[in-house]
């Protein structure tokens, strides 16, 4: 029995009185008006019935370094750091359910007439991430959003990205334009050469074939860069 399902009482677990007290302040004040570790209290409990989980909560967020981090985790660093599969999967249902609403808004409209909901998607999905991605979004002509892949993973500093792959997806999916993304696990969103050589590389590639590509977005944990604002595209 789970302790969401079946209502504790205080003869039989003594951190009883400590969950409804969270419990009713969540509801009243909202997430402003708890602690990060308190939010990961309120999600534990789902998977630990019956278990004082604020120690476990504030080393869990220590051992990440933020709540975000813990949340951008996989199920393997889950499990690395201790975690049962009924907690890990606790903890990845949260990413997946915000992820999911946020990529409605994106999918909801032209992606470049609805650009803020673009920029708050992509920083949910990479900000926290450790190690460095590269994604296209391909789009059709009226600028919806065809596909969203992932094209390669690297090291914290360093992904592969090959031009033609880019340009032959592209076809594939008959898009008009590209958006272009990575993040960088160091937080500087600051553009390196090789960010700009292989920018150019794809611009070049794409261009002789029609395919527009609109912008290079690098994400990181405190904001983004745009290529196209910084002239850089």
């Amino acid at each position: 029995m789970t302790d969401q399902l079946f209502p504790e009482t205080p003869a039989k677990d003594h951190t009883a009185g400590h969950r409804q007290r969270l419990r009713e302040r969540f509801l009243k004040a909202g997430p402003d008006g708890v602690a990060d570790y308190e939010l990961l209290e309120l999600l534990l409990f789902l998977a630990i019935p019956r278990r004082d989980v604020k120690p476990v909560a504030k080393d869990l967020i220590a051992r990440f370094g933020s709540l975000g981090r813990l949340l951008a985790a996989d199920a393997g660093a889950l499990r690395a750091a201790g975690l049962s599969d009924a907690v890990a999967a606790t903890l990845l249902t949260v990413k997946a359910a915000a992820l999911h609403m946020a990529k409605e808004q994106v999918t909801a409209r032209p992606v470049l007439s609805n650009w803020q909901a673009l920029l708050d998607y992509l920083r949910l999905d990479m900000a926290d991430d450790t190690r460095e991605r590269f994604r296209v979004l391909f789009l059709d002509r009226k600028n919806v959003l065809v596909a969203d892949e992932v094209q390669g993973e690297g090291t914290v500093d360093q992904t592969p990205v090959y031009p033609r792959e880019v340009v032959r997806r592209a076809l594939e999916l008959g898009a008009s334009a590209l958006i272009l993304v990575h993040n960088h696990p160091s937080g500087d969103t600051t553009p390196s050469r090789a960010d700009i050589a292989m920018t150019k590389e794809v611009a070049d590639a794409c261009s002789k074939l029609g395919i527009a590509v609109h912008d290079h977005l690098i994400i990181g944990i405190k904001g983004h860069t745009s290529f196209k604002s910084e002239g850089l595209i």
